[in-house]
């Protein structure tokens, strides 16, 4: 770490904190994780005017990964149009959505926005076929697998700022990792949130692209689930995240009914069987296959031309760190001039 930037002091500093750990008494539930004190890898003094998950919040948005989510894959690839969601639109759409339940549940909602705009940082190009691809990649080669929840962690404490990471709070690593369903659970219920939150929100966002493109009807929509959450995106969240406050605030952990799970669930089912591996998103698989593939073996064997920014290690971590920072276009772009021939100009 660099020397420990002192923040100016003044009336309002000195009694910041006091303040909100008197209001996080006063407001939140004691099931609640509170703000401090803040558990760092690296100690350093707090802010005095932001509470340790706000100052997290501050340093993903500020990050060069949070900036090159508006260029990555959410669902479909490369999309032409402007209003179909991008990473960086599905990490806002979580955290909004995300923070609406921890406030009715009086749990941290700071720690909530936090974990929520840091949880996808780690996201290879071209969304779930780019990790698939990158995944299949590691496998054959070095014998070594690739999570986007793992690689999100590591972006936040080893990639950013040249190496040094961002220095998180332990609360807010341990959310980023546990967002996804094949990782260990979170230790916080703001991490559980998170967890249920993410499939909310891109199983109807999905929906709403995957109808604005074409590539399904609303009325393929399964009758079930759309007679119980509604027909709308909109109504379907609203739906969703009423079941999910009062069931949680009923069992005293992060749950939803089972009615209502069931039915996200056959929505979820659904998209995979039409959208997430149907004809219009896997007819580029193999692009995206060829692309990342080709991009991965060719720093493997010109590891020289892996830029200086990625730290040292070994060499599958290397190509890694690398590749999946790539945004789609930057990686579309590198792959066309490793593969495809360009004219002669004497």
């Amino acid at each position: 770490m660099n020397k420990l930037y002192e923040h100016p002091g003044g009336p309002v500093v000195d009694d910041f904190a006091t303040r909100m750990k008197a209001r996080e008494e006063l407001d939140f539930t004691p099931l609640a994780t509170r703000s401090y004190p803040a558990v760092r890898e690296f100690q350093e003094p707090d802010c005095g005017l932001r509470t340790p998950f706000q100052r997290d919040r501050d340093r993903i948005v500020h990050c060069k990964a949070f900036r090159r989510l508006k260029h990555k894959t959410q669902v479909f690839v490369l999309p032409e149009g402007d209003h179909y969601r991008t990473r960086l639109t599905h990490t806002l759409e979580v955290t909004q959505i995300a923070r609406t339940v921890a406030r009715a549940l009086a749990l941290n909602e700071d720690l909530v926005e936090a974990i929520g705009l840091g949880h996808d940082l780690g996201h290879p190009p071209f969304g779930h076929i780019g990790e698939e691809a990158l995944d299949d990649r590691l496998s054959e080669r070095f014998g070594v697998r690739f999570w986007h929840n793992e690689h999100s962690l590591r972006v936040v404490e080893v990639l950013e700022r040249d190496g040094r990471g961002l220095n998180l709070t332990a609360a807010v690593r341990d959310g980023i990792l546990g967002h996804s369903w094949r990782a260990q659970a979170p230790a916080t219920l703001e991490g559980h949130i998170i967890r249920f939150v993410d499939r909310i929100a891109y199983i109807n966002h999905d929906i709403d692209d995957a109808v604005r493109g074409g590539v399904l009807d609303a009325a393929d929509l399964p009758v079930g689930p759309i007679e119980l959450l509604g027909e709308s995106g909109s109504q379907r969240i609203d739906a969703l995240v009423h079941d999910l406050v009062e069931q949680s605030a009923l069992v005293g952990t992060i749950a939803q009914s089972e009615t209502v799970g069931a039915s996200m669930s056959e929505l979820r089912d659904f998209m995979f069987a039409r959208v997430y591996l149907g004809p219009s998103v896997t007819r580029e698989r193999q692009k995206v296959r060829a692309a990342v593939h080709t991009l991965f073996d060719h720093f493997c064997d010109h590891p020289d031309q892996i830029p200086d920014s990625i730290p040292d290690g070994e060499l599958s971590r290397r190509v890694t760190d690398h590749i999946a920072g790539m945004t789609d276009r930057f990686a579309v772009a590198l792959f066309e001039d490793l593969a495809v021939p360009t004219a002669f100009t004497p």
